[in-house]
């Protein structure tokens, strides 16, 4: 796992109504230094994907950089969630649930996701630095 930077770091899709909702939801439930939300379309976005060897031209997880550790799929979700105060104690008996079954509803809700919640024609920039 490469980053340049020691901040969590969270990859998503910015132009994902469901990226972006959640996105939002994580930005309201968690200390103003605790991420930095990275659209994948970004420079910074680009940069990391093709750093750690994901495709740059589609997103299909949301992929968490913390520290030396990466997380991607439920792992990274419910990693994310860990995080917010409110919802430690979920996060943590959904982990109790086999990787293989969470990962699988993830990917269905990742397949689906524009055609269920849309897209936006602006890309979300939640607290993007002006490297972007």
């Amino acid at each position: 796992m490469q980053t340049t930077q020691s901040q969590n770091i969270i990859i998503y899709d910015g132009i994902c109504n469901l990226c972006n909702g959640v996105v939002g939801w994580v930005f309201k439930n968690t200390s103003r230094d605790q991420f930095e939300f990275v659209p994948f379309q970004s420079r910074k976005g680009q940069e990391l994907l093709a750093l750690n060897n994901f495709p740059t031209h589609r997103l299909d997880t949301v992929i968490l950089f913390e520290g030396d550790s990466m997380y991607t799929h439920s792992d990274g979700f419910l990693r994310i969630m860990s995080k917010m105060r409110k919802w430690k104690t979920l996060a943590g008996i959904l982990s109790l649930v086999p990787r293989s079954f969470r990962d699988g509803i993830y990917t269905i809700a990742s397949r689906n996701r524009i055609k269920w919640f849309g897209s936006s024609v602006a890309m979300c920039t939640v607290n993007l630095s002006s490297e972007d």
